[in-house]
Parts: C-alpha cells; sequence; structure tokens
C-alpha cells in the first residue's frame, strides 16, 4: 500500500517561498505545491540596474526555469483566504489546494500613506514592468524635450532609493550624450522623512553613504515629509520642488492577506509567529511577513525559507522536532553609486571599489541559491549588460541627434 505524503502548499514565489519549494523537492518528502499570483521570480536587489538601462533577465525568471516541476507543481492564482477548518487554501476563483502544512511568504505591498496624488503620479520600481515605465519616461522626456526634468526626485531613504539616487544622475548624462541633447546640470534630489539615510544601518555607515551621495551631486532632503504631489511638482515640508520625475520607494507595508484573514499581528503590522515560525499549528510565515529581527532583507527570506524547509524534513523524515529558530543577522551591501558600495559584516566596514565587488560576489551567492553555478555564472554576467528601449542607447551604438518627437 502507498503510503499519502504529506501535502505542503507554499504561497508566494518569492525569496522565501522558492528557496523553501527548491529545498523540500531536494529530499522529496511531501507533495509541494507553490502558488503565486505570478509566473515568474523576481530578483529585487537588479530592478534598480533595469530601471537605469540594465537587464530586465536577471531581475524576472520563470518560476519553472528555477524549480523542478517533476516534484513542485507550479500554480499561478492569486490566494483569497485559508480556511483551517478543513485545511484548504482558497484561491480568488474559488479553487481549493488541501494542506497539511502551509508556508505563507507573500510579500509586501507599497503603501502611499494617503498622500495625495503619489499613486496616481509618482513612478515605482518595484517590479519589473515599474522599472521600465519608468525608464521609458526617462527617454522620452529628452528625446521629445530635448532636455532633461528640471529635478529628479527619489523618495525614501532606504536601499532602493539609496540604489537608484547614486546612479541616476549618470545615467540621464548617459541618455543625454546618446541623444545628442545638451546637459545641463542634472539635479537629483533624495527625501527621507528620517534624520538620516538607512536609518536601519550603523549611524557611521549611514554617514558615509550620505558622504558618497552628495559627492555624486545628490541633494538630501532630511526630516523632511512629502505632503503632496501634482502634475508639476512635489510638496517636501509646505514647499514645492518643481519636477515631472518622482520616484516613490519610501513605504511598504504587510501583505493585507494576513489582517483579513485573522491573523494575529504585531505593532508594525507583520505576523506574530512562534519560535519555529508558527503563526499557527501548522501554518508558517517567513520573510517580510513574520515579525522577526531583520525581516525585510532578500537574505533573511532566503534564511527563513531553508528553516522551514528543514523543520518539515526532521518532522517528516526523520520523525524529530525541528530545533528553534535563530535570527541571522544580515551581511549588509549597499550600493551608492557606480562601482561604489558600503559592507557591514559584523563589526566590518568596507567602502568603495572594494565593497562593491564584495555586492558583486553577494549577487552571485543569491543567483547560486536557486540555479547551478554554470546558470547562475551566467545571470551574474548578464546582470550588467546594458538593455536600454530605444536603439541609439544601446552598446555600441554610434551617437546621433534623435529626430524631433522621436520616441525612445
Amino acid at each position: 500500500m502507498k503510503i499519502k505524503k504529506p501535502q505542503i502548499v507554499i504561497v508566494g514565489g518569492g525569496f522565501g517561498g522558492v528557496k523553501a519549494a527548491i529545498e523540500l523537492a531536494q529530499e522529496n518528502v511531501g507533495e509541494v505545491t507553490l502558488i503565486s499570483d505570478l509566473d515568474h521570480f523576481r530578483y529585487y536587489p537588479s530592478l534598480y540596474r533595469t530601471a537605469t538601462g540594465g537587464s530586465r533577465q536577471v531581475s524576472t525568471v520563470p518560476l519553472e526555469d528555477l524549480l523542478d516541476t517533476s516534484k513542485v507543481k507550479v500554480v499561478k492564482a492569486q490566494v483569497a483566504a485559508i480556511d483551517r477548518l478543513q485545511k484548504h487554501v482558497v484561491t480568488s476563483k474559488g479553487k481549493t489546494f488541501a494542506y497539511d502544512y502551509v508556508i505563507l511568504s507573500l510579500g509586501v505591498i507599497t503603501n502611499y500613506f494617503h498622500i495625495p496624488g503619489l499613486e496616481e503620479r509618482a513612478f515605482g520600481i518595484k517590479t519589473v514592468e515599474d522599472a521600465e515605465t519608468f525608464k521609458r519616461h526617462l527617454h522620452q522626456q529628452i528625446t521629445n524635450n530635448k532636455k532633461p526634468d528640471l529635478n529628479y526626485v527619489v523618495v525614501g531613504g532606504g536601499p532602493t532609493g539609496v540604489e537608484l539616487a547614486g546612479v541616476l544622475g549618470d545615467y540621464i548624462k548617459y541618455i543625454c550624450r546618446n541623444h545628442g541633447v545638451e546637459q545641463p546640470k542634472i539635479h537629483v534630489d533624495l527625501v527621507e522623512s528620517a534624520p538620516r539615510v538607512l536609518a536601519r544601518m550603523p549611524r557611521d555607515v549611514s554617514k558615509m553613504v550620505a558622504r558618497q551621495l552628495r559627492k555624486k551631486g545628490v541633494s538630501l532632503y532630511l526630516k523632511s515629509v512629502v505632503q503632496g504631489q501634482t502634475a508639476d511638482d512635489l510638496t517636501v515640508n509646505g514647499k514645492p520642488i518643481r519636477s515631472h520625475t518622482v520616484v516613490w520607494t519610501a513605504g511598504m507595508a504587510n501583505n493585507p492577506f494576513f489582517a483579513e484573514q485573522g491573523f494575529q499581528l504585531a505593532k508594525n503590522g507583520r505576523v506574530r509567529v512562534d519560535q519555529y515560525l508558527q503563526a499557527e499549528p501548522g501554518i508558517f510565515v517567513i520573510g517580510d511577513n513574520a515579525d522577526t529581527p531583520y525581516c525585510g532583507m532578500a537574505q533573511t527570506a532566503l534564511y527563513d525559507g531553508a528553516y522551514v524547509a528543514r523543520s518539515l524534513i526532521a518532522i517528516i523524515r526523520d520523525n524529530q522536532a525541528a530545533a528553534p529558530y535563530r535570527a541571522k543577522k544580515p551581511v549588509y551591501v549597499m550600493p551608492a553609486g557606480p562601482h561604489w558600495a558600503a559592507v557591514v559584516w559584523g563589526p566590518l566596514r568596507l567602502y568603495g571599489r572594494l565593497g562593491w565587488w564584495l555586492r558583486r560576489a553577494a549577487d552571485f551567492v543569491g543567483y547560486r541559491d536557486y540555479e547551478p553555478a554554470f546558470k547562475a555564472t551566467q545571470w551574474w554576467l548578464e546582470e550588467y549588460a546594458q538593455e536600454d528601449l530605444c536603439e541609439v542607447c544601446q552598446p555600441n551604438a554610434e551617437v546621433r541627434q534623435a529626430p524631433a518627437g522621436a520616441q525612445s
């Protein structure tokens, strides 16, 4: 008689969900189903590169390329509910998936804090589509108007905002140069409500990153609150900054699924979990959704996914109790301009080009978490390939004057 394997349902195709699926499939301890509203995996650390001329291929990878589909069933669907009594995950179209164990890793959503005009007018770079919309705007603005914007405003002094602000000025100059457009002084502003950029990092690191940004010509507006956006300007601390290019990277909120489904939430809106990352018996919550010390980091989501997978392997295959979860402090690698990054590795601090190469090494390790060495190397080499939206800005293209009204 064939013994029925436990049903393991993973909701979310991000860092944590995919990592858990890979680990569980390798050990073949259950019937694994991964449900995601996307059919691809987003590599968030490279999205700022996609937004400034980099390749989209390493920012979005089909889930079926990452997972052994003979061992993991991949389902594209929006999850709407969890039925604890029947032990079913329910999709928005009413389809149900039975589970013995469920791992929830749904990611976060953008929070505009009800600030007038932002959601309708600000750009974002949370998805590849967002990044390419922003990139298209930059090209069209320069080719149509024959000049860049007066000010480019990035709102949010966290990692994404710092990464983007550090390279944006150089990218605007690159577009102007390739289109034969005169380059006025490029103004890039970074607006942050906290007293310093990278508020979650040590003060000495924030100071060095701020110094590097200013060196790149970025104006820092600290302790500054955004109050609204119109078609022509952004209001900050009661004063308008004239701009048609505002990028919002400041606010993230937990996925509303957890509040809607009655999970117990901490003050920060994330789900309270026990020492095994369980919100309830058999229901694990990981990554950005869980109230753990280092949530919000890709490294933490990877670590959580691997931890829950190991816990389930111990319980199902080895009939052993899972080891308690111990949060792992991530290594912080913070780019702030071309070939410059700050690295925080415990007490160690590294800045500049060496930090940049450590970032490149960290990217390779990130790719290697999902793919064999050969494929990971391909991704790594492609990450900094130029992939612009207009022919004139492709690598090795002849610099020429774009015709009036041309679309990038």
